[in-house]
């Protein structure tokens, strides 16, 4: 909760989906459940290199777009180990740093109805990570379609959704976080 509200400060302009957010959190008891067909958090990873010329995408399998890595938390309150985690499994990286425990951005978005799961909502919560881009090979997942390192001024030509643009601008606007 301490996390979101710095968070609220920083962006105030985001408050709707920060306020929804703790919403979710003060009156959902299974929040971090993916079976909360009300809405549940996920943890996602926004790995870039040391350049921060470069960040990891993954082109998701179910949805068709390339996005950044990241996954349900099944259970996992502690969003920045989902976010690593995912990062890891998703990648094949095995040395991936956390650049800043606080909240890098976040999104709620719609998750469509697919294998028997009904239309619902992810809550987003996402980290900034770092990783070597020439030290380990990248390697796809069975979720994906693709994984790469994609030029941070190339994205928008991969997914040019608002919360994709958000995040690169984050990342020109307020690097480095070391």
């Amino acid at each position: 909760m301490n996390q979101l509200n710095r968070y609220k400060d920083r962006y105030p302009q985001e408050y709707e989906n920060v306020d929804a957010m703790l919403r979710l959190l003060t009156e959902q008891k299974n929040c971090f459940d993916r079976d909360n067909w009300g809405g549940h958090f996920t943890g996602s990873a926004w790995v870039v290199d040391a350049t921060r010329n470069w960040v990891i995408l993954t082109h998701h399998r179910k949805l068709g777009l390339w996005l950044q890595l990241g996954g349900h938390a099944d259970g996992n309150s502690n969003l920045i180990d989902v976010a690593l985690k995912e990062a890891k499994e998703e990648s094949g990286l095995t040395q991936i740093k956390v650049l800043s425990n606080e909240i890098f951005d976040l999104d709620i978005h719609k998750f469509p109805k697919r294998y028997g799961d009904p239309t619902h909502f992810h809550y987003d919560i996402r980290f900034v990570l770092e990783a070597d881009r020439l030290s380990e090979n990248l390697l796809m997942s069975q979720e994906s379609h693709d994984v790469d390192w994609i030029r941070i001024d190339l994205i928008w030509g991969k997914n040019p959704a608002e919360s994709m643009i958000r995040m690169v601008n984050k990342t020109r606007d307020h690097f480095p976080f070391r």
